[in-house]
């Protein structure tokens, strides 16, 4: 069973496809002899089991299965940080442009991940901290983006932006999003980023309506380490991670982002290919 003994099991909440999936999938793992273990939100579907924080869940896990969209996926890709844990996802309605697999193959590519058969995606995670008076404050992993945004009412924001020590811009935008290839088929496309094949090495800064025509998005080697100083007072600016938690932003304040040396271990289905998820999620190349 590819070492599999323990699964974690994280789950949208208020999701109907979930009621009848997650016990049966639950039921279908403990046949099979192997622990489960569940986050808070799964135990509403299955109230017979016991639920943990979400952030507990992958302690001690082989797998961890995902029933929702990118968004839980991105919490659950969280709560496993560093720990590269193979990642299950399977969409449950939506976009689902990571959550690959659909409720009709839940139990086919479950067989395949306990015989060792799955694919894995490795996909680079992105780091940043928050730098304040020479003292890190906030570090965060982002498997998309991690976008520095106004905070106040209509008003742009002013921003240095360096690679390796080399200065790269002054940015007078609504926003700076720096992201990893993963990333950027998320807020990088629409605020008109390239799409990056995700296994190219490399990290980009797309600027989120730039006041100047020429600020265009900015593809930098991932070994690069990129530094953003905003110019506005406190408060003025918001750090967001992978939109979904954030910290304020102090006058002063550097955001340093770099390539974590850990990767989000993400099991795709076999017949899917990259190219394939484009067309069937964005529509892309469509005539």
């Amino acid at each position: 069973m590819a070492n599999i003994k323990t699964v974690g099991i994280i789950s949208k909440p208020g999701a109907p496809a979930a009621s009848q999936l997650v016990p049966k999938v639950i039921a279908w793992l403990r046949e099979r002899g192997l622990e489960v273990r569940c986050d808070e939100e799964t135990v509403i579907y299955a109230p017979s089991e016991e639920g943990i924080p979400r952030d507990l869940v992958p302690e001690g896990c082989d797998l961890v299965i995902v029933f929702g969209g990118d968004g839980t996926l991105l919490s659950a890709a969280r709560a496993i940080g560093k720990r590269e844990i193979p990642l299950f996802p399977v969409n449950l309605g939506g976009l689902g442009f990571l959550t690959a697999i659909t409720i009709e193959e839940v139990f086919p590519e479950l067989d395949r991940a306990l015989g060792g058969e799955h694919r894995v995606a490795k996909r680079k995670l992105l780091n940043t901290e928050v730098v304040r008076k020479g003292d890190v404050v906030a570090s965060y992993d982002a498997l998309n983006d991690a976008v520095l945004s106004k905070s106040s009412i209509a008003r742009m924001i002013d921003m240095q932006a360096y690679v390796d020590d080399q200065f790269v811009a002054d940015y007078k935008a609504d926003g700076l999003i720096i992201c990893t290839p993963t990333g950027s088929t998320a807020y990088s496309l629409a605020a008109g980023g390239p799409i990056i094949f995700p296994s190219v090495p490399a990290i980009c800064m797309t600027p989120i309506c730039p006041h100047m025509l020429t600020n265009r998005p900015v593809l930098v080697p991932e070994t690069s380490v990129i530094r953003v100083i905003p110019q506005g007072p406190d408060a003025s600016v918001f750090l967001t991670i992978d939109g979904q938690i954030g910290i304020p932003v102090e006058h002063g304040d550097t955001i340093v982002c770099r390539s974590s040396q850990f990767s989000l271990h993400l099991i795709r289905p076999p017949r899917m290919m990259f190219f394939d998820v484009l067309r069937q999620k964005l529509k892309w190349g469509e005539r």
